[in-house]
């Protein structure tokens, strides 16, 4: 029987699909353009071949498109039969995610990873930032992703560069930022053709408090990854960042304009309104001029998509976005159902998502009181949100500045001081300077 690059066996009798098969994988591991298009190769090769159409299926489900992610999981399915252990449960796996059932998918996953731990497709899932650890309203995320891949370590090669990425990836998010961006450049030596070992040490950098060196990563590596590639604005993003710590707003809104924004922007809906909510609100939070049609062109994409509540990370961005243009009744109702969804116990990260919306609107309003009101009692809860500690950094800023221009300056103080303590960064020590002045 044929098998994939890991050596796990594919029902497919075709040299070509299996081959087109792992290069659709590839790619899509490493988040680079072309994974539908192998996957469609494969299919055409052997229309049988369930796998194929399994990965394909997940691929449209995490671009947005809900209807053909469905339809091609059906023909996955219709497929299954007479499949190994591995790939029924693999496919049956996928089948949870398209249905919208993240929580039975994240049930079967323990088991999934003890029987077939070299299963990538399945083990690339919980870890992300958008990762099924990550979207479960867990506290302990960072941890869970950390401990997975180290009790799985032993049956990677020490030099399997996928693996090196997110088991990098997994400690910087834990806290061992010095064991991660290690293993994060490694990953990323050993191929460079790899968008998310890229943005893995990206994070590294970050965590790492090395500004300018992420803006210098982006600007050598960006340019070999195509503007099709969906992690390109956010990649870009990064540099945006590093640029913003620096206080350079020009350099900032530049890589927006050229990379980041929606009319430019490849990449899924949610990054879309998540890389574009957080920036602007970063930029203006920190004392910068938004330039006019900016945050209008940010809340038009914004109408489009996710108005039903009940995502975390997406309603967060969601309220910022409408917050920060005014609609005030958006935030309200989004709140208000957000509430509701918490009162029923269907709300996996609970009470910190409302509040976090309600939060944003006081801010917009330059109520920095009532903004830190809201806060405090949940700063310790916004990790259930999901997401990275880098994405995450936008909310702890937010009762920052509230504290800090709504006289709370000893608990301002305190926070910096222990930021800074973590590592260095050019923006807190100004805004320590401010508090000393």
């Amino acid at each position: 029987m044929l098998t994939d690059w890991y050596e796990l066996p594919v029902s497919t009798a075709s040299p070509t699909a299996r081959d087109a098969y792992v290069e659709g994988c590839q790619a899509k591991l490493t988040m680079y353009p072309g994974a539908v298009e192998a996957f469609d190769r494969a299919i055409a090769a052997d229309p049988a071949f369930a796998l194929a159409h399994a990965a394909k299926a997940h691929l449209l489900l995490e671009r947005g498109d809900t209807a053909a992610a469905r339809a091609t999981m059906d023909a996955a399915t219709s497929r299954a039969a007479g499949l190994s252990p591995r790939e029924t449960s693999h496919i049956a796996f996928f089948g949870r995610l398209v249905a919208g059932d993240g929580a039975a998918a994240l049930a079967a996953l323990p088991a999934h990873l003890d029987a077939w731990p070299r299963d990538a497709l399945i083990f690339s899932l919980p870890p992300g930032a958008y990762g099924l650890f990550a979207f479960s309203g867990m506290r302990d995320h960072d941890r869970a992703r950390a401990d997975l891949c180290e009790r799985h370590a032993r049956h990677f090669d020490a030099e399997d560069w996928w693996f090196l990425t997110y088991r990098g990836w997994s400690q910087v998010e834990n806290g061992n930022v010095t064991l991660g961006r290690a293993l994060t450049e490694r990953g990323h030596a050993l191929r460079i053709e790899n968008a998310h070992g890229t943005h893995a040490l990206l994070h590294a950098m970050y965590e790492g408090g090395a500004g300018e060196e992420s803006e210098k990563l982006v600007a050598d590596w960006l340019p070999r990854y195509g503007r099709s590639g969906i992690l390109h604005g956010h990649i870009a993003w990064h540099a945006a960042l590093g640029a913003l710590g620096r206080g350079d707003a020009e350099r900032a809104l530049a890589l927006y304009s050229e990379h980041i924004q929606p009319s430019v922007s490849a990449a899924p809906p949610l990054m879309v309104v998540t890389d574009t909510g957080s920036f602007l609100w970063r930029l203006q939070a920190y004392g910068h001029r938004v330039p006019p049609g900016l945050w209008q062109g940010a809340a038009s994409y914004s109408a489009g998509v996710f108005q039903k509540p009940g995502f975390a990370f997406a309603d967060v961005h969601m309220a910022l976005i409408a917050a920060a243009t005014g609609d005030k009744a958006a935030v309200e109702q989004r709140a208000a159902a957000l509430a509701g969804l918490v009162e029923a116990g269907t709300l996996p990260a609970g009470p910190v998502v409302p509040a976090i919306c309600r939060a944003a609107l006081a801010f917009a309003a330059e109520d920095y009181g009532e903004c830190a009101r809201l806060l405090e009692p949940v700063a310790g809860e916004v990790v259930r949100i999901g997401g990275s500690g880098a994405q995450r950094e936008m909310v702890e800023d937010m009762l920052l500045l509230s504290w800090m221009r709504g006289g709370a300056a000893a608990k301002a103080r305190k926070l910096l001081d222990r930021r800074l303590h973590r590592r260095p960064s050019p923006r807190d020590t100004r805004w320590l300077g401010l508090l000393a002045a």
